[in-house]
């Protein structure tokens, strides 16, 4: 199975694809797409739309799988969010690739074992995981992978269709 983990945002979303075969993960892809704030926001959601595309016809992956909005204190970063998921959404949808989403606690309870870790053990965790020689940078990548190993280790009914 080959997943393609997103960490959705406007100003920086993280990508990354990891690869199931026999019970091993392997990392094939990582990275971030980031828009200046001075980019109109329909410029912003283009980026990551074809990006998701792009990233589906190069490696044909099985599912892609987003990290659920938080939402805290500011609503209008949720908004945000929550349209970068949306752009993430249409484009594998589009591309007839399943997609499912995960609440950061699950994604962090199944990477480190404990759903309130922070950044920093989350990328550690992801490199011990996939065998990296350094922690996956920046952190939006990290998240990115972990959400693509959360999905990749979910048992198929935990798994949620798009």
């Amino acid at each position: 199975m080959k997943v393609l983990g997103i960490d959705p945002g406007t100003a920086a979303c993280g990508y990354g694809i990891v690869h199931e075969s026999d019970g091993r993960l392997r990392a094939t892809c990582h990275g971030w797409w980031r828009t200046p704030a001075a980019t109109p926001v329909a410029e912003r959601l283009l980026t990551i739309f074809t990006g998701v595309q792009e990233l589906i016809a190069q490696h044909t992956p099985d599912a892609v799988a987003l990290e659920e909005s938080f939402v805290g204190a500011d609503a209008r970063i949720a908004l945000t969010v929550g349209q970068a998921r949306g752009a993430v959404l249409v484009a594998a949808s589009s591309a007839g690739v399943a997609c499912a989403e995960y609440a950061p606690a699950r994604v962090k309870q199944a990477i480190c074992g404990y759903g309130r870790a922070d950044k920093e053990q989350v990328g550690r965790m992801v490199k011990a995981i996939l065998g990296l020689d350094h922690v996956p940078s920046p952190n939006h990548a990290a998240d990115a992978l972990a959400v693509a190993i959360c999905h990749a280790l979910a048992p198929p009914l935990l798994k949620i269709a798009g």
